[in-house]
């Protein structure tokens, strides 16, 4: 029994400690219930006082001036903080899904969307840090907690105030997700952290660290080489997402991406996250949609419903309802239908000028062809096609058009100068 009460959660006024959750170099959390009627469930981070040298105090105490002044959806909130003879005492928000290793871990792997989405809450804490000139410099999956679907950044025990122009030098955070300046003991600055964001979204959409390694000598060895990050073979990531993963895990500190640049990625896409603000964006667009529909302006109503949707859908995430949705739904497949309509009724009205236009190119093969490609373009955007297939196809046809034009002569192009005015809506 006595073995095991060295064991035993310590002992704080206000709460009962129970299971323990995990523990680091001077800290060790605990789940814990607050004594009386609420029984609020927290995290408590347990420091004990001989475990602290000089540098560890002072990351404790930039961890709580950072954290108590804090309140961000995105980051672990520290609700108080006490202390005794022997321990100090940090009671932190309870986040009910673990954390982010794990979930990556009982999935093996991200599907895209998902990673994106814990990414799109990465960004928003990091954009409320940096606006703050606040670095964490030790972001990686196990201090990235999750409650339901939401995302927050926790451990600020390495987290340093830092202006973008302030360099360090001292070895901070786990080598897995460390930076290579950082690595190297280079001067570093606030961008090691899109470094590691760059390593967090690599493992959660591959199972693994880009670096992943048997030993550390092995690990600093990948880290300090000079080849460049690679996804592995048959990665199927979007466009968006391999070029941001690319430019997040840039060696070279001074070719990575910028923290304003990481912000506006269309990756990141933070203007479509789920928020508060979700609904009142889309409410605000489909009040526009409605309006330029009751005056038969179907395109652009069309354009504006789409955009309301994709605020709608991210707002059903942040648990809002709007019942109406499903209407707006309707109404922008009628009028895709409509616009469509228009569109072919337009080709059709058109086709009689195209006809005597192409008769009267038969000697002309370079006009000929291009008036071939036209047909071909219209074809595709008929069938339904993707749009910019077909605006490809179109800038093909103009290129054509334009090679021809320049080879006419003068007399030819004056006697059908009113058949090309009427044909050029239709290649445009």
């Amino acid at each position: 029994m006595a073995s095991n009460s060295s064991f035993a959660p310590p002992k704080l006024s206000d709460f009962i400690l129970t299971e323990r959750l995990g523990s680091g170099t001077y800290a060790t959390v605990y789940k814990a219930y607050r004594k009386g009627d609420s029984r609020e469930v927290v995290a408590v981070k347990v420091v004990g006082k001989k475990s602290l040298n000089r540098a560890s105090t002072e990351n404790l105490l930039t961890e709580i001036e950072i954290l108590k002044t804090m309140r961000h959806p995105h980051i672990v909130q520290l609700k108080d903080f006490q202390w005794d003879a022997d321990n100090i005492y940090l009671i932190m928000e309870w986040c009910s899904g673990g954390d982010l290793c794990r979930f990556i871990r009982s999935r093996r792997i991200l599907p895209e969307r998902v990673a994106r989405s814990f990414l799109q809450q990465m960004a928003c804490a990091l954009q409320f840090l940096h606006e703050r000139n606040i670095s964490h410099l030790d972001l990686k999956p196990q201090n990235i907690l999750l409650s339901g679907s939401v995302l927050k950044l926790a451990d600020f025990g390495f987290a340093q105030y830092m202006s973008p122009w302030d360099e360090q030098s001292v070895l901070r955070g786990s080598p897995l997700y460390m930076a290579p300046e950082m690595v190297c003991r280079r001067q570093y600055d606030s961008r090691v952290d899109l470094w590691s964001v760059g390593v967090i979204l690599y493992e959660a959409l591959f199972g693994r660290a880009p670096f992943a390694s048997r030993s550390y000598a092995e690990l600093e060895e990948k880290i300090r080489s000079n080849q460049p990050i690679e996804l592995p073979p048959g990665a199927r990531v979007s466009k968006d997402c391999r070029d941001l993963l690319l430019r997040l895990l840039e060696r070279n500190p001074d070719a990575r991406i910028t923290f304003a640049e990481f912000f506006t990625h269309p990756f990141v896409d933070m203007e479509h996250m789920p928020s508060a603000e979700s609904l009142v964006k889309a409410k605000e667009l489909v009040l526009q949609a409605v309006q330029k529909d009751q005056e038969g302006e179907r395109s652009a109503a069309l354009s504006l419903y789409c955009s309301a949707l994709e605020h709608f859908v991210p707002s059903i995430h942040c648990k809002q309802d709007f019942p109406q949705v499903s209407q707006y739904v309707s109404r922008a497949e009628e009028l895709k239908a409509l616009v469509a309509s228009d569109n072919r009724r337009s080709f059709e009205e058109a086709r009689t000028s195209r006809d005597v236009l192409r008769e009267m190119s038969r000697d002309q093969p370079r006009l000929l062809a291009a008036l071939e490609v036209a047909s071909a373009a219209i074809a595709k955007e008929e069938s339904g096609m993707d749009d910019h297939e077909a605006l490809d196809v179109y800038q093909q046809c103009l290129g054509e058009l334009l090679l021809a034009l320049a080879g006419t002569q003068t007399s030819f192009l004056s006697k059908r100068d009113g058949f090309i005015q009427l044909s050029c809506p239709l290649l445009l």
